[in-house]
């Protein structure tokens, strides 16, 4: 059975580059912004291109952070992209101002200390041991566009049966996180829509255990 996915519109992401990815990763896709549509999905995906601040705005607009929390207290996937992936996290700051964002996971996402911003280009990522998200892909390079990330893993584990599964990788000699996966909510700093065969790999490994 093919997987019903929800690409949330809310203003922000290159939606039909991901809408064509995510249909050439096996997945039966609806651009939409209705709530009851993202809710009864298999699979939401949250993009996102811009500043932070601008995209909680747009995202609240259309009870988006409501709609990411009921599927994730359900257990239902949804999956980040870019500042998609950055607004999972609990504050961004950018110019010194900060932001409160969905608050799924501890942590800032602020500017990059390196002497060229924004990073954008093809990176390497150091993938966790037993990540399923990038399952099959191996040394392999992905697109990143952006100039802040989250720099410092800060979700305590403690007592957790299946820590989070947190993904690394380096623009200059900055370290910052590429991708997470925590139980049912994914999320990625880079494009996999983007990213060419590897891009591919990884969202049909995200469509496959819908």
């Amino acid at each position: 059975m093919t997987a019903r996915v929800v690409l949330l519109d809310y203003g922000s992401g290159n939606l039909r580059s991901a809408e064509r990815a995510l249909t050439r990763a096996g997945a039966d896709v609806t651009v939409t912004s209705d709530q009851a549509e993202a809710l009864a999905a298999d699979g939401l995906v949250v993009p996102g291109v811009g500043a932070f601040a601008a995209c909680m705005q747009s995202l609240r607009a259309c009870r988006g952070p409501e709609t990411i929390g009921r599927r994730l207290a359900g257990g239902r996937p949804v999956l980040g992209i870019c500042v998609g992936h950055q607004v999972m996290f609990e504050r961004g700051v950018e110019h010194s101002v900060p932001t409160d964002g969905c608050g799924e996971w501890p942590g800032t996402v602020e500017r990059l200390e390196t002497t060229v911003l924004p990073h954008i280009g093809w990176n390497t990522v150091d993938a966790a041991d037993g990540s399923q998200l990038f399952a099959g892909v191996g040394d392999e390079r992905f697109y990143f566009v952006h100039s802040y990330a989250v720099r410092r893993w800060q979700l305590v584990t403690e007592g957790r049966t299946r820590p989070p599964l947190v993904s690394w990788t380096t623009h200059e000699s900055d370290r910052f996180v590429a991708a997470v996966e925590n139980g049912p909510l994914w999320a990625t700093q880079f494009h996999p829509e983007k990213s060419g065969d590897a891009g591919a790999e990884v969202l049909r490994n995200w469509v496959q255990q819908l």
